[in-house]
């Protein structure tokens, strides 16, 4: 889903502040693999049992829980309020970093239950009275909402991914479910794509386009099937022709009268890199891998300069999309060895760690120790994707090492 647009500022001295940062990250490695898994385990279970709400296999939105006073912004309209347990994106955070800690074999074991767990509970969200099926923002024993093609790209790949660490067949057939749902959203307005939410043909995103590339392109490497890499590929001309800019940035929107929304969110262009680097893998073909390489020194430079700290090693828009964004890095990095994007997100993460956590031992969402943060409640989407961050670093570290 996306955001109210802000403005941003960014800082003189682009090129100096981008220069000495790459010098200042070359190192590798600023923890070992094994501290990097024990605050990924710690981190988990915190979220695990402060954010869980037993009664419903769900989670809460936010911790402590804020019923009352908190009003959500990333929906189609305004003023929707916290409910009774979490909307399916944070949900979708926590299965996300669970099939990374799969990845770890110490971890695994118990983590298996913890995803036994989360299907059940997003299959919570499961719609299949309106044709295609699809998952709804809000679980369906409570109400009847909208679907957003972007959430259920979350939830494909995460069905693909969970496949793909447990090769259980009904995981593989929810992802392909998910695609053809998403699939129900594509026009030729505008020479294709999908748009926001179903029912609303106002605007085309790349958080929709670009995690329904990534779920196609996340099937074929499940099934090889190439009917969903010929789809992956059919998405990610359309990004790469209508959202992106000239330095490889991703641009928010495409409104169907045109007109582009300019505004730059880390994990539009996260997915975008993680999907060059999946198509240079599957075809062979270099211009995959040159366009990833764009695309990270692109981000790179853009977000290191509107960091708001020099604490930190780029900007921390929102910490899930810096994960998304993360996870191109570490396509990437897979690839080509070069530590200096993965650095630039573990020097801030590490700063985060140390220096910016709440009584309970929750992170503040611009990873920065900000008193009017410091006491606000966490959001679980802020606050799942730290274990994740830290379970990547963890395998990163281990491979390299």
């Amino acid at each position: 889903m996306k955001f109210n647009s802000k403005n941003v500022v960014i800082g003189a001295c682009f090129a100096l502040i981008a220069a000495c940062f790459s010098s200042k990250v070359s190192a590798q490695g600023q923890f070992s693999s094994a501290e990097y898994q024990k605050r990924a385990d710690e981190f988990y279970t915190k979220v695990w049992n402060h954010y869980r709400v037993a009664k419903h296999g769900l989670f809460s939105e936010n911790y402590p829980s804020n019923v009352a006073a908190d009003t959500l912004t990333y929906f189609q309209g305004a003023g929707v309020k916290e409910k009774e347990v979490s909307f399916l994106w944070p949900f979708s955070g926590v299965l996300s970093s669970t099939n990374v800690m799969l990845k770890i074999p110490a971890l695994r074991k118990k983590h298996l239950l913890y995803l036994d767990t989360l299907i059940k509970g997003v299959e919570l969200y499961r719609d299949d009275k309106r044709k295609p099926a699809g998952y709804q923002a809000y679980p369906v024993k409570f109400e009847k909402a909208d679907r957003y093609y972007d959430d259920n790209g979350l939830v494909g790949i995460d069905y693909a991914e969970a496949y793909l660490n447990t090769k259980n067949p009904l995981y593989l057939k929810r992802a392909k479910e998910v695609f053809t749902f998403i699939l129900s959203g594509w026009d030729d307005k505008l020479d294709g794509g999908v748009y926001w939410l179903e029912g609303h043909n106002d605007m085309k995103p790349a958080c929709s386009n670009g995690m329904a590339t990534l779920t196609a392109l996340k099937i074929y490497q499940a099934t090889k099937n190439p009917y969903y890499l010929k789809w992956g590929q059919k998405f990610y001309n359309w990004m790469h022709d209508n959202l992106r800019d000239s330095a490889g940035v991703y641009w928010n929107d495409k409104k169907t009268n045109g007109n582009v929304l300019k505004t730059q969110w880390t994990y539009n262009s996260g997915s975008m890199l993680e999907a060059s680097v999946m198509l240079y893998k599957f075809t062979n073909d270099k211009k995959y891998l040159t366009e990833a390489k764009a695309i990270a020194e692109g981000t790179f430079n853009h977000f290191v300069a509107q960091k708001q700290s020099d604490k930190l090693g780029i900007h921390v828009d929102v910490p899930w999309f810096l994960t998304v964004l993360f996870r191109g890095y570490e396509a990437l990095y897979n690839v080509d060895g070069n530590y200096k994007y993965i650095a630039a997100v573990e020097t801030s993460v590490n700063y985060a760690w140390q220096n910016s956590r709440d009584k309970y031992g929750f992170i503040t969402k611009s990873w920065l120790p900000k008193p009017s943060e410091l006491e606000k409640p966490k959001w679980l989407l802020d606050e799942a994707c730290i274990a994740e961050l830290y379970a990547r670093l963890s395998l990163i570290n281990k491979e390299k090492k």
